[in-house]
């Protein structure tokens, strides 16, 4: 099933065409799901309470004190742009670890790049995984680091990354960019949007009963 075209304001999902908000540094490259997110605290019926797991057993040891990690650092709460190295959200492909950071607060992720599940999951949350060259995203970690109340803006849209006086040439995926900026990155929402097109397409398949397929609405 094709997207449909939306006119403005009656897009499925919000449409997500900036972020802006203060940033908050985590180094280091091939940071897997499982760093994000112990196996653990996957055992939940909800992904209710998750965002205070995140990033668990590098910001507690085994007597759960605290180490050393941005995530624990007063400066950095609130802050709702993630900036990321390399391979960021490698290995399994838990939903759960963007899960985490959304509740946690993170709005965007920015980084040199992505595992590609990771970043396919958290299109389904409407987070922009934003991506620039090692240069640039190192430079974004010291200003974050060195200003930690300063706004960091990414143009979904036009696929920048701003910053004091500085503006990145940044990229995303142009599948994301279009399901955000157009705001059909919710496929729940999206089918439930064009319900007499999934009708259609269910009637056509051969395996689903005609009685488990609901009536037009009149």
């Amino acid at each position: 099933m094709s997207s449909p075209e939306f006119s403005a304001g009656e897009a499925p999902a919000e449409k997500v065409t900036e972020v802006t908000g203060t940033g908050i540094p985590v180094r280091g490259n091939d940071i897997d799901t499982d760093q994000i997110i112990p196996a653990r605290f996957m055992k939940v019926v909800t992904f209710d309470g998750l965002g205070q797991f995140s990033f668990f057993d590098q910001r507690f040891d085994d007597d759960d004190n605290e180490k050393d990690h941005p995530f624990n650092e007063e400066q950095y709460q609130g802050a709702n742009v993630l900036v990321v190295n390399a391979n960021f959200g490698c290995g399994s492909s838990r939903e759960h670890a963007p899960q985490a950071l959304m509740r946690w607060g993170i709005d965007a992720v920015v980084g040199e790049s992505f595992a590609e599940i990771f970043a396919g999951n958290c299109l389904a949350l409407g987070i922009p995984t934003v991506t620039a060259d090692q240069e640039e995203i190192e430079a974004l970690q010291d200003y974050v680091e060195a200003n930690p109340d300063a706004e960091v803006d990414i143009d979904v849209a036009a696929e920048t990354i701003t910053y004091g006086d500085t503006v990145v040439d940044a990229t995303v995926h142009d599948a994301q960019r279009k399901a955000l900026v157009e705001g059909v990155w919710d496929t729940t929402a999206l089918m439930g949007a064009n319900e007499s097109a999934v009708r259609e397409t269910a009637r056509s398949l051969p395996y689903v009963p005609a009685e488990h397929i609901p009536e037009d609405e009149a």
